[in-house]
């Protein structure tokens, strides 16, 4: 198998493709696929990243994955350690736009489909408040057979194109054409950063993973992904303390600094604050305030 290009099994007699995985873990590598991917993480913690968009994702997530963007959901280590038990559930639904239907979405009737799926290859997160109802329709279409599933999925797609505030996941219009051997080395990139967040990369280090120099590291890596691999790296980083704070994993905010990679606490509290946009003590609070709310 390709690290990037990956290719989705599906019989040649399906016009949509739906897949329901129930696994001890997400599949762990960069990788791409000419469909366009509607995601519904039914159960299952850990770091997405889809073109230069990285954020966290839990139990309940649904995100739209454009063709061709590179993407990975990497599932928390708790989930690599057999003893715990834990598990991951997804439901996928995959869309060729250039495939058997791409005719049909030229018919008038379409024309708000056709303009959605045209916002589609940067990614979209779904809204909360809209989840439920994306995840009812999408087991609609999971449960049909035939032209009703074909029914089924206009329907779904009639759904998405009248939502707003959708969530863009790549601000940045990436050519998504990048070779296999790209994908390669972005992938070593990702697994190596994310494996080692909590101590220091020097420069050197990290671009030896990619088989550059530092200074054609740092171009490379801007080039593919609109942004320098230390803001990678602190993103990684204060996903990891987000996390941290949600589960109540800490005993105060300077642990979860040097915990998460941070030499002090200061440099922890600006950098999550240029990432989040407010300070790790009002994001604490917010979040105790949202889960009162929802009790």
């Amino acid at each position: 198998m390709k690290v990037v290009q990956f290719t989705i099994p599906v019989a040649e007699n399906h016009s949509v493709i739906v897949q329901e995985d129930v696994l001890p873990h997400f599949y762990e590598h960069l990788h791409r696929h000419k469909e366009m991917q509607i995601m519904w993480i039914i159960k299952g913690e850990g770091t997405f990243i889809a073109g230069n968009n990285m954020q966290r994702f839990k139990s309940g997530d649904i995100y739209i994955i454009g063709a061709n963007q590179p993407h990975v959901f990497k599932s928390d280590p708790v989930y690599f350690d057999k003893r715990r038990k834990k598990g991951v559930h997804s439901l996928m639904i995959f869309l060729n736009t250039d495939g058997p239907l791409a005719k049909l979405f030229d018919l008038p009737e379409m024309k708000s489909i056709k303009k959605f799926l045209a916002i589609t290859p940067n990614g979209l997160q779904a809204p909360s408040k809209f989840q439920s109802a994306i995840a009812n329709a999408m087991t609609e279409v999971k449960n049909k057979t035939n032209a009703q599933q074909i029914t089924s999925f206009i329907q779904l797609l009639q759904m998405l194109s009248n939502l707003k505030k959708w969530k863009m996941l790549s601000m940045e219009n990436i050519e998504y054409a990048i070779t296999d051997s790209d994908g390669l080395r972005m992938n070593n990139i990702y697994q190596y950063t994310m494996a080692n967040y909590t101590n220091n990369i020097p420069l050197d280090k990290i671009a030896s993973i990619a088989h550059l120099t530092p200074q054609a590291f740092c171009r490379y890596f801007k080039k593919h992904t609109l942004k320098t691999f230390v803001t990678f790296l602190n993103e990684v980083r204060i996903s990891e303390a987000c996390k941290r704070m949600i589960a109540g994993d800490y005993d105060s905010i300077s642990s979860i600094a040097y915990q998460t990679g941070f030499s002090n606490t200061v440099t922890f509290n600006r950098v999550f604050k240029q990432i989040t946009g407010t300070s790790p003590k009002v994001y604490i609070g917010q979040f105790k305030e949202q889960s009162i709310d929802e009790v």
